[in-house]
C-alpha cells in the first residue's frame, strides 16, 4: 500500500494532521488557532477529564504547554495528537489561561 508523502493542498494537509496522519511540522500563531474546551466523563469510569483539542504544535510545544497547563491547574494529565488531557474539572482556568495566552477558545 502506498502511503502520501507530500501535498501542497492545505484541506487535505488539515485533515491527515486531524486523524493523526501527518504530523505537524511547525506551530502555528495562537490566534490562527481555535480550540476546543470539554470536560469528558466517557470511558473514564465516572472520573471527569478536561479535554482542550485542536492545537496545531509540534510535539514539543504541543509537551511545554501541556507542562504549563498541569503545573497552574495542580493536575496531571498528557498531550497526545493535538490535545492536552487534563484530570479533574479545570475548564474554565484552562480557557482564561489559553485566551491569556492569545489562543481562541471556545467552551462547550
Amino acid at each position: 500500500m502506498s502511503k502520501l508523502v507530500y501535498t501542497t493542498d492545505p484541506a487535505l494537509a488539515k485533515k491527515l494532521r486531524d486523524e493523526g496522519e501527518m504530523p505537524v511540522l511547525r506551530d502555528l500563531a495562537p490566534a490562527e488557532q481555535t480550540i476546543r474546551v470539554t470536560i469528558d466523563r466517557k470511558r473514564r469510569n465516572g472520573k471527569s477529564v478536561t479535554v482542550a483539542a485542536g492545537f496545531e504544535l509540534t510535539p514539543t510545544s504541543l509537551t511545554k504547554l501541556a507542562s504549563q497547563l498541569k503545573t497552574r491547574c495542580a493536575a496531571g494529565g498528557r498531550a497526545k495528537q493535538g490535545e492536552i488531557e487534563l484530570q479533574g474539572e479545570h475548564a474554565d482556568l484552562v480557557v482564561a489561561l489559553l485566551t491569556g495566552l492569545g489562543y481562541r477558545v471556545k467552551k462547550g
